[in-house]
């Protein structure tokens, strides 16, 4: 560094001297006029400090290569807190602190050092411009030639230049106050317009939800109207061909196959609609469980070899998948993407084969591709096809129609899963389709309610509850009653076994009354008194001698653990096998304005020990639930006078009809919070028939009246 000039500051004229001397230095570094000004303030404001309060000080200049830099020393009383000064509050009302905070905030570099009672230092700095000369030896002496000349400005000249800056500052502020006024009324115009545009697009938005609410309303309406009169169809349809009430001729055999082929097109475009539908609205529920894709696999060839005629030129080939390890997702919805995919490949391969791979992707993915060799598809259409109803023209698409759903579908379902699809395809070389999904699907997952034990019925075998706390109950009445037609079903709790009871209606239950520490007897009254399992047997099993109480309460039979093989199958035979006195047949109220299913579940129900009554619609159904007092009651949720929902709420908040079990038996595709509030009344839920679901119909219907009244549903049915 280059010491320029020193300068002695006693009194004013030394103050003047500062400030003309700093702007003469800045002006020789090539500082240009306003960085000239602000440097000559900071050292004026710094030196009148060390006038006031330091009885005077040096000045000294120096420079180097990037920056010019001012040093103010004075011998005063110094500062005791330098940083309660920079802040402006120590020395508020002598000043100090104001002309250090300005000489900061016009400078570079600020330094200060202060000693009580050994004075003050400051330390100034101003970086040098871009366009400035270099400043090396020659141009460091040349400056100061120029210094060492004698100035001939007085105060008052000093003066007169210090207003012609302040003028021209006052004159450069009022002028970008104008500008910055100009500006915010600029931005004002441009605000009021985003506000504006924003309200169009919250009105365009709102407006685009009630189109989509409406859409939903549409299909769900549409569930009812086009679902069950295809469902209709499609049921006597079936009932045609099986020959159930007598031969057809060749020539009507093929008239009502062409009839339930329409009806199964038709069908499948109804309930591709409404699942696109309720994947757009939210309201397809993920249900994440533990599978293999191998298992998948096993599930997938057995479903799509039905498509392949004897005769036909294609084959379907399965890769082992065994090295891909499990899955944690919704196997349903990777099932269903898989389906499309592979329904498309075999409807659009003429001739080779159609290959299904899984394998481990990148990260914590899993990898399913089905290729064909297939017609291929253009490049410009490979995004058409992931469109609702964008279907590509060829000869095969002409003869093979479709929805123009199915890919669209696939691609919503794999985004609620967190993966994504694809396709990679030339024409007249095949496809090959991807499906990437994550290992584990990591969203909300919605686990099986307590209806589970419903789904595990089995209709050959006669349900027993056992409601004990041994760990070895179940393995020791499973290996007793297996045999005698009896499946055993155990809840380690009071509260477990009530759960149990919601869903399913026992053909017996074992109790154990010392369960959750005696509470067993509290569950043995409310068994008893209750209508739905007052006439069901009950035998009490327990470790004490409880003869006396136990069947003071109501309890049918006793015994003392270890419980007697043959005793305890041939006490629940005769139990379960009590006079028909004891538990006359029950009657089944069907109410349902729709009268072809009403004549289908009557079909349904005509082997079973049931008797039929039947309601056309709401008010009748309630006004006859009461009149009949029936076991069970089928109802339908869409009907013109009250809905189901209606009907099941003046049911239950009836005392004469609360106690029946409702079994809602529909074709309206439900949401997750419909069924939640349906789940509150209603013992089971089943969907009307559909493609290849007479049998599955059939055996849901058995389950529910298993479940609801305790039909017996013998192994030959």
């Amino acid at each position: 560094m280059t010491r320029l000039l020193a300068i002695d500051v006693r009194d004013e004229q030394g103050i003047v001297l500062a400030r003309q001397r700093s702007r003469q230095v800045a002006g020789l570094m090539g500082f240009d006029s306003q960085d000239q000004v602000r440097l000559a303030t900071a050292v004026s404001e710094i030196a009148r400090n060390a006038v006031q309060h330091g009885a005077g000080g040096r000045v000294e200049f120096v420079a180097d290569s990037r920056a010019l830099r001012v040093v103010i020393r004075d011998q005063g009383s110094g500062m005791a807190d330098v940083a309660a000064t920079l802040d402006g509050g120590s020395n508020s009302l002598n000043g100090a602190g104001l002309g250090l905070v300005g000489a900061r905030r016009l400078m570079d570099e600020f330094e200060i050092e202060s000693v009580p009672g050994r004075g003050t230092t400051v330390r100034l700095g101003k970086h040098l411009p871009r366009h400035a000369p270099p400043i090396n030896s020659s141009a460091l002496a040349k400056i100061g030639g120029e210094l060492a000349k004698p100035t001939s400005e007085d105060t008052l000249a000093e003066s007169r230049r210090q207003n012609q800056e302040l003028l021209r500052a006052l004159g450069d502020l009022r002028e970008r106050e104008a500008r910055l006024g100009e500006l915010n009324r600029e931005l004002e115009e441009t605000n009021r317009g985003v506000v504006a545009l924003y309200a169009e697009l919250e009105e365009k938005a709102e407006s685009l939800r009630r189109v989509s609410e409406l859409k939903s309303r549409f299909f769900s309406n549409m569930s009812h109207e086009f679902r069950t009169p295809v469902n209709s169809i499609l049921s006597l349809s079936q009932l045609l061909l099986d020959r159930t009430d007598g031969p057809l001729n060749a020539e009507q055999e093929k008239q009502v196959a062409f009839v339930r082929r329409a009806a199964l097109g038709l069908s499948e475009l109804v309930n591709d609609l409404l699942d696109l539908a309720k994947v757009e609205a939210g309201k397809v529920v993920v249900r994440s469980e533990s599978f293999r894709a191998v298992d998948l696999f096993a599930t997938l060839r057995g479903m799509m070899r039905p498509l392949l005629t004897p005769d036909a030129a294609v084959d379907l080939v399965f890769e082992d998948a065994s090295t891909t390890g499990d899955l944690h997702t919704d196997e349903g919805k990777v099932s269903q993407i898989l389906r499309n995919y592979l329904s498309n490949a075999l409807k659009f391969t003429e001739r080779g084969e159609v290959r299904v791979t899984a394998r481990s992707g990148p990260g914590e993915t899993v990898v399913f591709e089905v290729s064909d060799t297939g017609i291929g598809i253009a490049a410009e259409d490979q995004e058409l096809i992931f469109e609702e109803f964008g279907q590509i023209d060829s000869h095969i698409q002409r003869r093979v129609k479709g929805t123009g759903l199915g890919l669209p579908l696939s691609k919503r379902l794999a985004e609620l899963l967190g993966g994504q699809v694809s396709v990679r395809s030339a024409v007249g070389a095949g496809s090959t389709f991807y499906l990437v999904i994550p290992r584990v699907y990591s969203g909300p997952i919605t686990r099986p309610s307590g209806a589970e034990p419903a789904r595990l019925l089995d209709p050959a075998r006669q349900p027993v509850l056992v409601v004990d706390d041994d760990p070895t109950a179940p393995l020791l009445y499973d290996n007793y009653l297996s045999s005698a037609g009896l499946q055993i079903f155990t809840a380690r709790t009071c509260e477990q076994a009530r759960e149990f009871l919601r869903f399913v209606t026992p053909a017996a239950i074992m109790l154990d009354v010392l369960v959750d520490t005696g509470d067993g007897w509290d569950l043995l009254v409310e068994l008893k008194n209750a209508p739905s399992t007052r006439m069901v047997p009950l035998i009490v099993v327990t470790v004490a001698d409880v003869n006396v109480r136990a069947t003071g309460l109501g309890a049918d039979a006793w015994t003392r653990k270890p419980v007697e093989r043959s005793w305890l199958v041939g006490e629940l035979k005769r139990l379960i096998d009590r006079p028909p006195t004891l538990a006359p047949i029950p009657k089944v109220l069907l109410i349902d304005d729709d009268e072809v299913s009403r004549y289908l579940l009557r079909g349904f129900l005509s082997e079973l020990p049931v008797m039929i009554v039947e309601a056309a619609g709401g008010l009748e159904g309630v006004q006859r639930a009461k009149e009949v007092q029936p076991r069970a009651i089928f109802l339908d949720l869409v009907m013109p006078d009250l809905s189901g929902f209606e009907v099941l709420e003046h049911l239950k908040a009836d005392p004469a009809t609360s106690h029946i079990s409702v079994i809602v038996y529909t074709s309206q595709m439900l949401d997750e919070t419909e069924r939640v509030r349906l789940a509150a009344g209603a013992v089971s839920i089943i969907s009307k028939g559909g493609e290849g679901s007479r049998e599955e119909t059939a055996l849901a219907i058995r389950r529910a009246l298993v479940k609801a009244v305790g039909v017996r549903v013998d192994a030959d049915e």
